[in-house]
């Protein structure tokens, strides 16, 4: 079936119900009367892509998702920053949602050769929620009795704690936590351990309550990942992973026991699939981060053993989920797909242009 190409791209933002500090714009493709969005993103990604992929888009194929990524890259490749790999991905991501409108097809069913999944498994984060710090362990069990495949939770190291404290303190939250579930969970140190920091925790901890532990360093200090590997302590990575990174280094240096990519940052949909077919090789499972739900949602219902789980930001999913014609609530653990053809982020009907 031959698709037109993409005739122009705009940008949008919706207004009504969006709290200051809010992502609320969308990117959109247009092509023979059909419109493909995504969004929300930052006022900051929509003025990249408007700044500097407009030209890269026009006249592109629908189908051809891997060409147009490759012009997008070419296009950014000046930029390493977060910003041109996450503007990048969004670009990507509407030009999936595009196809599956002119297709009349969902983008899990354009992504895969087999039926897709309806829906797929999630697990639940709070990651404003620091381990160390809770002191009511029933609001753990009324989080993980809502369904989820599991739970995650956030374990900052504290300002002014010697490498031995922090450590040991965190170490013991872990194993308080997982006796109060009764499982095992995974833990986000957002990037804030030193790593000092690490590796006295990967000689405190008991990793028997321990899926993983997420991003302990503010950067993928590839060198200290493969010291705290030789270790076992299981980790998780991904989410900062760019558009031109290679994952083979990543993968081999960490050893993850997870990768947490976020589909949309890593440089789109198209992106997002050919690293799956590296971490399948290594028989390693990918958990799409919560920013990028939806398409993260597209990725295992396409791929569900593969990605056996995308993850639900408790904190900030609901009220993105407004934003969205189609929002989307998890039923006792599990998302459905939208409904419709294409990725399903149509924007609601109050998104006005960006003025130029």
């Amino acid at each position: 079936m031959t698709l037109p190409t993409i005739e122009h791209l705009e940008i949008t933002e919706v207004h009504e119900g969006v709290a200051p500090g809010d992502d609320a714009v969308f990117i959109k493709l247009h092509s023979a009367g059909a419109v493909g969005s995504y969004g929300p993103v930052s006022e900051r990604i929509g003025a990249y892509v408007r700044g500097t992929l407009t030209s890269a888009v026009r006249g592109a194929d629908t189908t051809d998702h891997e060409g147009l990524l490759d012009q997008l890259r070419t296009a950014a490749r000046t930029d390493p920053s977060d910003s041109a790999s996450w503007a990048v991905g969004a670009v990507d991501c509407a030009a999936w949602d595009l196809h599956g409108h002119l297709a009349g097809r969902s983008v899990a069913g354009l992504l895969t050769t087999s039926i897709p999944q309806p829906s797929a498994s999630a697990y639940a984060s709070w990651l404003s929620q620091d381990l160390s710090s809770i002191a009511d362990v029933g609001m753990l069990r009324r989080v993980a009795a809502d369904g989820w495949s599991f739970t995650k939770w956030g374990l900052r190291r504290a300002p002014g704690d010697s490498s031995g404290e922090a450590a040991m303190r965190m170490a013991q939250a872990v194993e308080r936590s997982a006796q109060a579930l009764g499982t095992a969970l995974a833990i986000d140190a957002v990037g804030t351990w030193t790593p000092s920091v690490a590796m006295a925790f990967a000689r405190n901890v008991d990793t028997a309550g321990l899926l993983w532990l997420e991003d302990p360093l503010p950067r993928h200090d590839l060198d200290t990942y493969e010291l705290l590997a030789a270790t076992r302590l299981p980790l998780a990575v991904g989410e900062r992973a760019h558009c031109d990174e290679d994952p083979v280094g990543l993968i081999q240096y960490v050893q993850p026991s997870a990768l947490t990519l976020d589909v949309v940052g890593c440089g789109g949909l198209t992106r997002a699939v050919q690293i799956l077919g590296v971490a399948q090789s290594q028989a390693i499972p990918i958990h799409p981060h919560g920013r990028s739900l939806v398409p993260g949602l597209h990725l295992a219902a396409a791929f569900p053993d593969a990605v056996p789980a995308v993850e639900y930001r408790l904190q900030w999913e609901p009220r993105r989920q407004r934003l969205y014609d189609i929002p989307l609530q998890p039923e006792h653990g599990r998302i459905c797909l939208p409904d419709v053809p294409g990725l399903g982020t149509i924007p609601r009907s109050t998104a006005c242009p960006v003025l130029r």
